[in-house]
């Protein structure tokens, strides 16, 4: 099989041929129609997250196709699936046994500590690839399975919260932002000073407002979610909820935060953190976002091309999601 392979930090993918991995039990092997790509991506590329196993496969919004089946599963070949950030758990730590798998103390994350989707087979553990529609779009649908979810898990983080701050408005607020307005929520959305492609685009969403980071919205939020990995948003941020309302960091990484004046967190307001997703969360979230019509916008790449669109991520060229077809 073909696929891109990142064989150092901060270096870039090369297109290498590999040999299919034999499956172990209770394994799948998945042909890839879609792989997404994530700023997560980015940050394994750049070394910022630790413990990379190089030489590793990026890539963990994958969907496909089922081709190969070792052990007992309820998968079979023939069905698509999607491999999420999420790759394994073990099952057995308290984390896991309390129903908060995203804690687990020894999981395995597909393209970061296993190989990934940006390839043309992938191979994955079958109780965490997801089942999907067998006529669900692969090249649309790929965006949700880390994009969505973290969007997903993050409005979970909000509660009640009516009217919400998203900033960075890339590929998981444009998803998020759908659902929001679906339930009668409102969006202000923040994005990099000078940004009005980006902003435009939040209001072809549906977002009431939308501006640059340094700015004020038009009232208190009751909750913001931070998808940018800019620390210094979080003060920013909690300068836009009212009392009693929670900024939620839905990013796997981020700059530090700098100091900030209690007052802003003063009167009851939260800061809390997303850290990876379950499985239940796709449980909730595929039939929410079939409900609300959400519709990724993708950027098609070739797969050989991963490489200009990393670079496009990074360089805020791509309003929606790159994603990656083999």
């Amino acid at each position: 099989m073909l696929a891109m392979v990142l064989r150092a930090a901060r270096s870039p993918l090369e297109l290498m041929e590999r040999p299919n991995p034999p499956l172990r039990p209770g394994q799948v092997r998945v042909r890839v129609e879609a792989c997404a790509v994530c700023r997560t991506d980015l940050h394994v590329q750049a070394g910022e997250l630790p413990d990379v196993p190089h030489p590793i496969v990026p890539g963990h919004q994958a969907v496909g196709i089922v081709e190969e089946v070792s052990g007992g599963t309820r998968l079979k070949v023939g069905d698509r699936v999607g491999l999420p950030w999420l790759g394994s758990t073990c099952g057995v730590c308290p984390y896991c046994r309390g129903g908060r798998e995203n804690l687990c103390d020894a999981p395995t994350f597909n393209g970061y500590t296993r190989d990934g989707g940006f390839a043309e087979y992938a191979v994955a553990e079958a109780d965490f690839a997801i089942p999907l529609e067998r006529t669900d779009d692969p090249i649309a649908t790929a965006p949700l399975l880390c994009a969505g979810l973290i969007g997903w898990r993050s409005l979970l983080a909000t509660g009640t919260a009516q009217t919400l701050s998203i900033f960075g408005f890339g590929a998981a607020a444009h998803l998020l932002a759908q659902i929001c307005t679906s339930q009668g929520r409102t969006v202000y959305a923040f994005t990099r000073p000078g940004d009005t492609p980006a902003q435009g685009f939040a209001r072809e969403l549906g977002a009431a407002w939308a501006g640059s980071s340094n700015e004020a919205p038009p009232k208190p939020a009751d909750a913001a979610i931070i998808f940018a990995p800019a620390g210094e948003l979080v003060p920013r941020a909690l300068a836009t909820v009212r009392k009693g309302g929670v900024v939620v960091c839905g990013g796997i990484h981020m700059t530090d935060i700098p100091a900030f004046p209690y007052r802003l967190l003063w009167e009851e307001r939260r800061l809390v953190s997303i850290a990876n997703l379950t499985r239940d969360d796709a449980t909730s979230f595929f039939p929410a976002a079939r409900r609300a019509g959400v519709r990724a916008r993708t950027h098609t790449y070739p797969l050989r091309a991963a490489n200009e669109a990393l670079n496009d991520l990074a360089a805020g060229r791509i309003h929606g999601t790159a994603v990656l077809v083999p």
